[in-house]
């Protein structure tokens, strides 16, 4: 009993004072801040018809309708909706290149809450799983990473008590397993809720969802829904893989695997549906389960442009010794010997 409550209290200080998936829920922030701003330059050539207050949705009946919040109620003015668009804009680049902060997170979130409120019938499902991650985010330390220094959070850092810096890595641990949590509830919701359509239990339910013509991508969704194996196999796979999802992620050597099969899979999504911001959010909550491999890979990277750099700086030295130096690689008399060049530092992890 002693030795089972000496081993819980050594992994709960573990969890309290270790960071984890650091790049990984580095990565989900930034693709979240993509997402956003692909949504807002997309449309950015229609806006004044989409958005603006005299557009096909117009100020009046859009604050009538409105059930929720939205800061484009809070004036008509063409103006006023130029100015908050453009915010918006400014808030989710902040937010994919990491300048802001937290603050910036949460403007980012305002504004791109009340950009899809404006328009719902553009929304494609995953504005549902950007409303709930991002306040998520900020309990993370999710700027550690793919993100540009501007030395302000160190400086803020500093007037910080020890205490509350020393609750940021449990914090962080509880917005990443929130963030966990959500997707693997969202893939399990999902694949129950399918088990129960009768198209998808005779396993015909590719075969309708390809033929609805606004997802339909001419000359490609025939070749999958004209071939009954492909249709069968990709309706129970599907069903398949949403609600086993959790139990592959339980197991840290199938995790990896099990997050590459989820990019995958929305991956085919954005490309024969069009579905391009639901399948790109998904895949940016997935990258929490890469962390590891991420790091891997980054530190991998490091290492081969180390191994360039140093073999470019040795093909520039003449064989025989080194530049400038004399016969059978001696310096010439009078001159200082040079240094050897010291070698490439070892790839750090990031």
């Amino acid at each position: 009993m002693r030795k089972s409550l000496h081993r819980l209290t050594a992994r709960l200080d573990h969890w309290s004072l270790n960071p984890v998936a650091v790049t990984g829920i580095s990565g989900t922030r930034a693709l979240l801040g993509f997402v956003g701003l692909m949504y807002y330059v997309g449309q950015y050539q229609e806006r004044d018809y989409l958005f603006g207050p005299r557009g096909v949705l117009p100020h009046e009946e859009f604050t009538a309708q409105l059930s929720g919040f939205s800061l484009y109620t809070l004036s008509a003015s063409p103006g006023y909706f130029q100015l908050v668009y453009h915010l918006g804009i400014v808030a989710a680049l902040a937010v994919t290149l990491g300048i802001g902060g937290r603050a910036g997170l949460v403007l980012h979130w305002v504004l791109l809450w009340s950009v899809y409120q404006r328009q719902p019938g553009l929304l494609d499902g995953g504005d549902n799983l950007a409303y709930v991650v991002i306040p998520f985010l900020l309990l993370t330390r999710c700027y550690d990473r793919f993100a540009l220094p501007t030395g302000l959070a160190s400086r803020v850092a500093r007037h910080v008590p020890g205490q509350l810096r020393a609750l940021s890595v449990p914090f962080h641990n509880l917005g990443v397993l929130m963030v966990a949590v959500q997707i693997c509830l969202v893939y399990v919701v999902s694949g129950l809720y399918k088990v129960m359509g009768s198209e998808w239990q005779d396993g015909t339910a590719l075969f309708y969802v390809m033929r609805v013509a606004e997802f339909e991508l001419p000359g490609w969704s025939n070749l999958v829904y004209e071939n009954d194996l492909l249709v069968v196999l990709g309706t129970y796979g599907t069903i398949a893989f949403l609600v086993y999802f959790p139990m592959g992620v339980l197991v840290p050597a199938l995790r990896p695997w099990a997050a590459v099969t989820s990019i995958g899979f929305h991956v085919s999504i954005a490309f024969f549906m069009g579905l391009t911001g639901f399948a790109l959010t998904m895949i940016a909550c997935d990258l929490v389960f890469l962390s590891g491999a991420l790091d891997r890979a980054i530190a991998w990277s490091r290492g081969r442009l180390a191994g360039v750099r140093s073999a470019r700086a040795g093909a520039g030295t003449p064989q025989g010794g080194t530049a400038g130096s004399g016969p059978a690689g001696t310096d010439p008399p009078g001159r200082a010997p040079v240094p050897e060049r010291p070698a490439a530092p070892e790839a750090e992890l990031v």
